[in-house]
């Protein structure tokens, strides 16, 4: 089977191949099947067709059709001008004619190769009684044969003479039904994305504007040179003998008058004269004003589409000054607001969500892999998990862009997200005594967070972006749910968060309170979710929480918590049948409570223990509306 892609020879033999016999594969037969809807041009050489069958999108046969789209261009120019000026149908134009005709004549006979789509399969049909009784059904069939067909040569072949009559004019303008063949192309070029549709647009346009003025120049000429009395008619009586003049006197002169029609100058010195050329000037008139419609209409659109977010911009920012105005926000809230806008009609292009949201979701996956695996893998939370979970946690996760100086997270905030920074530069900050301070920097791959989001507290740091920085966003609903059942990769998680703890600097590690109870928590939770008792000894008895400063004291004088104490034991009850207790503030002391509990209940105490009778040796174990029971 030989390849013909690569052969040197004439194009229109080859665009017969040779090739086994047999249907087309499906998968390509559909995937090709789509690609004409975006003008996509295609070498199907890789695709078994009958004997002397054509592909529709055969490399060879496209430029065949680019070829004779430039016929086309010359018979729109000639079919007028010949019925106008009819001394060149017998001149220098026939000879001209009659090749072109030749050429669509080849084309009418390779339509009858040409393999189409089936609109109900969507496989290409090979057959070669079904594609001639398709071509030959329809109206292109004999509207192709009745414009490719040379009357005046089969005129004279039949009758030995030659004859000029206006019949053979008007035959010739026939061949302006090629012209759809402009317009398909045109068509398929708007979809290509390769070519910038405001460029072709524009040149379709002025494609129509100078068929228009060409086509009624040369009929309006035609009207003057068929007039019973030529000096009585619009150029008869500004040139006289116009009609044994040069021809390119003629056309000129109808140029002309056609243009300053077209566009309403009317200058008045060629003007209408007798009654057919006021009603044909009538009729063009009607016409100007529906393609005068047409091409602003077109242009405006073109021009407006393409300064269309300017001026969505534009509204956006007189709002956001409104309302920051109306509300008297801050100047640097306000700066923050117009930044993350102007950012986000600047990027718009790199707007994941935005671009992806119409695609399917396998297909945003494979996209957010591509993009932010590899960063994922460098996250020290994520170092020696499962390829499996990585997957999972990229195929959730969200890109934002942050423009310079905007706060990310705030301090004390509720954690609903933690973030990896991609590229760009955060800055950790804290606020002290009403001053800001810097505590550290983050870079690509760094997280930020993800403290508050596993120990359940609010954000201890404010994050603010140095530089334009871009994120991927996970929530705390989804990581928990991907989690639960990889626990494994859970505990290799816990062990990286806990080591990481271990690399904090001391001025924010005393920024997150409580924290040694709270990795303590954290810890039995995930033994617990895990059952399996194995990994306590590695991740329970952790060198991790005694090297962790004990803040519990500061966090109790600065955020008292409150308790529920009783004055007696866990098994006594009260007349009734009920419980009493009093909700107080945990003193700094066993000995402070032991003398709250005695002006409350009114007798001495010595013993506290919790509802299931565990005594209570050291006040800062206890969490927000626990039960003691003192006696």
């Amino acid at each position: 089977m030989s390849q013909y892609s690569g052969s040197r020879s004439s194009p229109l033999p080859l665009l017969f191949r040779r090739h086994s016999s047999g249907e087309i594969k499906n998968l390509a037969s559909v995937s090709s099947s789509l690609l004409p809807a975006f003008g996509t041009i295609v070498d199907e050489s890789h695709l078994q067709l009958k004997k002397y069958v054509i592909a529709p999108y055969d490399r060879r046969y496209r430029w065949w059709q680019t070829f004779l789209v430039v016929l086309v261009i010359y018979s729109a120019w000639a079919s007028p001008f010949e019925l106008a000026f009819k001394k060149v149908t017998t001149g220098s134009l026939m000879a001209v004619d009659l090749t072109v005709d030749a050429f669509f004549a080849i084309d009418i006979i390779l339509t009858f190769f040409v393999s189409y789509l089936d609109k109900t399969t969507y496989l290409l049909v090979v057959d070669h009684k079904k594609i001639a009784a398709r071509y030959v059904t329809k109206l292109w069939f004999p509207m192709d044969v009745a414009s490719t067909l040379p009357f005046q040569l089969i005129d004279r072949i039949f009758t030995g003479k030659v004859h000029t009559g206006e019949a053979f004019g008007f035959l010739n303008l026939l061949r302006l039904w090629r012209l759809r063949r402009v317009s398909q192309l045109f068509t398929r070029l708007e979809k290509d994305t390769r070519f910038s549709y405001f460029l072709t647009r524009c040149c379709k346009l002025i494609c129509v504007t100078l068929f228009a003025v060409h086509s009624a120049g040369c009929f309006y000429f035609w009207l003057a040179i068929h007039h019973k009395n030529p000096e009585n008619t619009w150029i008869g009586s500004q040139v006289a003998d116009f009609e044994h003049r040069t021809i390119w006197l003629g056309y000129t002169y109808s140029i002309y008058w056609s243009i300053v029609t077209l566009t309403t100058v009317g200058y008045g010195d060629l003007h209408a004269v007798n009654t057919g050329e006021k009603a044909f000037n009538m009729v063009y008139m009607l016409f100007n004003i529906g393609l005068t419609a047409y091409l602003i209409g077109n242009m405006t659109n073109l021009i407006v589409h393409s300064a269309i977010r300017t001026f969505a911009m534009r509204d956006a920012i007189n709002e956001i000054l409104r309302y920051a105005s109306k509300n008297r926000l801050p100047e640097g809230l306000k700066e923050q607001m117009l930044a993350h806008l102007q950012l986000k009609f600047k990027t718009v292009e790199l707007q994941q969500e935005e671009v992806l949201e119409d695609l399917p979701k396998a297909i945003r996956s494979s996209i957010a892999q591509h993009l932010f695996h590899r960063t994922l893998e460098k996250t020290y939370m994520f170092k020696g998990v499962s390829q499996d979970l990585i997957v999972q946690m990229v195929s959730e996760m969200k890109a934002e862009y942050f423009p310079p100086k905007v706060d990310i997270i705030l301090q004390n905030e509720i954690p609903t997200d933690f973030y990896i920074l991609v590229s760009g530069s955060v800055e950790v900050l804290v606020y002290k005594n009403g001053t800001e301070q810097l505590l550290s920097k983050l870079g690509s791959s760094d997280m930020a967070g993800e403290i508050a989001v596993l120990l359940n507290i609010p954000q201890p740091f404010t994050l603010r972006t140095k530089r334009l920085s871009q994120v991927i966003r996970m929530s705390h609903h989804h990581f928990k749910q991907i989690l639960q059942p990889n626990s494994q990769d859970g505990k290799i998680l816990l062990s990286n968060f806990i080591e990481y703890l271990k690399g904090l600097k001391k001025e924010m590690l005393e920024e997150i309170p409580y924290l040694t109870e709270l990795l303590s928590d954290l810890v039995t939770e995930s033994l617990d979710s895990n059952g399996d008792p194995q990994n306590q000894e590695s991740l329970d008895g952790n060198t991790m929480v005694e090297e962790i400063p004990d803040n519990s004291s500061t966090w109790s004088r600065a955020c008292p918590v409150r308790v529920i104490i009783h004055g007696h034991s866990p098994n006594e009850n009260t007349t009734e049948g009920k419980t009493t207790g009093k909700l107080v503030y945990l003193p700094e002391t066993i000995e402070d409570l032991y003398s709250l509990a005695e002006t409350k209940f009114g007798k001495q105490a010595s013993i506290t223990v919790m509802a299931d009778g565990s005594q209570v040796e050291e006040l800062n174990v206890l969490r927000e509306n626990d039960h003691l029971y003192i006696f």
